[in-house]
Order: structure tokens, then C-alpha cells, then sequence
């Protein structure tokens, strides 16, 4: 069914490198950007800076900050399962889906005593 020997001129497997065809197969899989971040944007207010992180789709309990050795961390995670069964209780379709971003950022010149989060419309933002 499937074939794991990728096909090269001259089929040359000297340059078969089995890890940059993992790498290939997920940027295929789920685009360029990955699962693994999600968008930012920083701003210098003069005496702060803001820091917005798109996250939609995710609930408020599904956001994790920690702060430590001077590095903010933002971490998501979301699940979901749905199923579908049939009168006799078997299962017709069942479906998981998961998926996690997180990102960290260096704060070591920031006062951390004045970071402030909240989360609305998808966007975690500095709280007023």
C-alpha cells in the first residue's frame, strides 16, 4: 500500500534522509506553519510592552502562563471527541482531535511583578 523508499533520480539512496521526509510529510500535512506556535504580536508602549496572542477556538481553561528563569511561557492545548453510534450502540464514526501550541518568550528585562493577562475573542492580551 504504502512505499517508504521515496523516489530520487537514479534512485540514489545515498541521499535518503529519513527525518527530512518526516519533516516534509508534516509541513505537507499541516502547512507551513506548523502546530506548534501561533501568532504574536509585541508592542512597545514606552513604559511597557503588549504582547497579543491569537488563540481561537480555545477556552480560558485551556490556556496555561507560567513564568520561570525569566522566560513567559504560553502554553494551549485543546481536545475534542464527537462520536456517532447506531441503534445497537457500535460505532458508525468516532473522531479525536488534539492539538498544542506554546511558545516562550525571554522577559529578563521586563518587571514580571507587572504582567497582566486576559483572555477575549481569542486574543490573550494585557488585562486593564
Amino acid at each position: 500500500m504504502f512505499n517508504l523508499t521515496p523516489y530520487r533520480k537514479h534512485n540514489e539512496v545515498s541521499y535518503y534522509d529519513p527525518f527530512q521526509m518526516m519533516d516534509e510529510m508534516e509541513r505537507r500535512f499541516w502547512g507551513s506553519n506548523g502546530m506548534s506556535s501561533f501568532k504574536t504580536d509585541i508592542r512597545d508602549e514606552g513604559g511597557a510592552y503588549v504582547l497579543e496572542a491569537e488563540l481561537p477556538g480555545f477556552q480560558k481553561e485551556d490556556i496555561n502562563i507560567q513564568l520561570s528563569d525569566n522566560y513567559l511561557t504560553i502554553t494551549a492545548e485543546h481536545r475534542t471527541e464527537s462520536e456517532e453510534k447506531d441503534k445497537k450502540g457500535n460505532y458508525i464514526r468516532r473522531e479525536r482531535t488534539w492539538g498544542s501550541y506554546s511558545r516562550s518568550f525571554d522577559v529578563s528585562d521586563i518587571n514580571t511583578a507587572q504582567i497582566k493577562a486576559g483572555y477575549q475573542n481569542g486574543v490573550l492580551t494585557q488585562a486593564d
